[in-house]
């Protein structure tokens, strides 16, 4: 008998992601229905899911064996005390390759200071700045997961100094890795352009300070693709309007679409995108999708599972 599969997502999402999902379920030699109808939830095998696509309630889904998220966050779901499946979040190797190329270009784009030349086209010469070679500008990347970890690896392969901070030790090839608040301290204290790919939980949130931010070398600048409330907005601006932070890139935000009179729109030292810098890509995602349903009926452990106490 066919699994039955729920393609839980903004209507929109359905004609990018159907024939994708249905590819790769019989490339993994699964047969399945999978359809954005529900017509009896109780039947539901298996909930593809994105927290915009408007389901909230899972106990009717009495059958499910796991909900697998299209979005690399999870605090919008992890919370809901109605799940009780098991929640796989996204790790998507097209998404993966999108915030390398972000993170990378922006990373080059601070160092290198294109920013006076490619803005400054009114006919002065200006070459009394010289930038210093890649090994002479510590990086550091707050957050050593999957994102985090391929960032950090990509940039030390251009000869940045790079330092990883992670809550609990890891150990990433080229790396030099911290952890803890003393980790965090030595990496803030040294780090010369500082990228944010950490979750969102409660010990993460407005992780970045007035106090965190002072310790920065002064002119740092910040990279932040991960999420916007680890930053604290006002303490931020306090800093970049007293120099202490030299550009901020900001690519996620506390409320999204970024409203139009936020004051990082109009801030000389601030960059905004609009969360742009990594997206899920549906054929490979859908790939991920289907190999974690074959391992939910294979009975093996599944990808990239939550764990719901630490939130991610």
């Amino acid at each position: 008998m066919p699994l039955n599969i729920l393609f839980s997502a903004p209507v929109a999402d359905w004609a990018d992601y159907g024939p994708h999902l249905k590819a790769a379920l019989a490339e993994a030699g699964i047969e399945a229905a999978v359809s954005p109808e529900c017509p009896d939830p109780a039947k539901v095998d298996y909930i593809v899911y994105a927290p915009n696509g408007g389901l909230s309630d899972f106990a009717p889904f009495t059958r499910a064996k796991a909900v697998l998220s299209l979005w690399a966050g999870v605090e919008r779901i992890a919370g809901n005390p109605t799940l009780t499946q098991p929640l796989c979040r996204m790790v998507d190797p097209g998404m993966t390759e999108g915030m390398v190329e972000y993170v990378t270009g922006h990373t080059l784009r601070h160092h290198l200071g294109m920013d006076a030349h490619i803005l400054g086209q009114d006919g002065v010469w200006r070459n009394n700045v010289r930038p210093p070679i890649a090994r002479e500008r510590p990086v550091g990347v707050l957050g050593l997961g999957e994102l985090g970890s391929t960032v950090a690896r990509t940039l030390a392969r251009f000869n940045f100094p790079v330092m990883g901070w992670s809550r609990s030790p890891k150990s990433v090839p080229g790396v030099i890795c911290h952890s803890g608040e003393d980790g965090l301290e030595a990496v803030l204290r040294q780090a010369q352009i500082l990228i944010l790919l950490l979750p969102l939980t409660d010990d993460t949130r407005d992780l970045l300070d007035a106090r965190r931010l002072a310790i920065l070398p002064e002119g740092a600048f910040l990279v932040n693709p991960g999420r916007g409330s680890l930053i604290d907005d006002e303490a931020l601006l306090a800093a970049l309007d007293a120099g202490r932070i030299g550009h901020a890139t900001l690519d996620v935000f506390r409320t999204e679409p970024l409203p139009p009179n936020h004051p990082y729109w109009s801030h000389p030292r601030v960059t905004v995108t609009p969360h742009i810098a990594a997206d899920t890509r549906a054929i490979t995602a859908s790939r991920v999708i289907a190999e974690n349903i074959r391992r939910g009926e294979a009975g093996e452990p599944f990808l990239h599972r939550v764990d719901r106490d630490r939130g991610y």
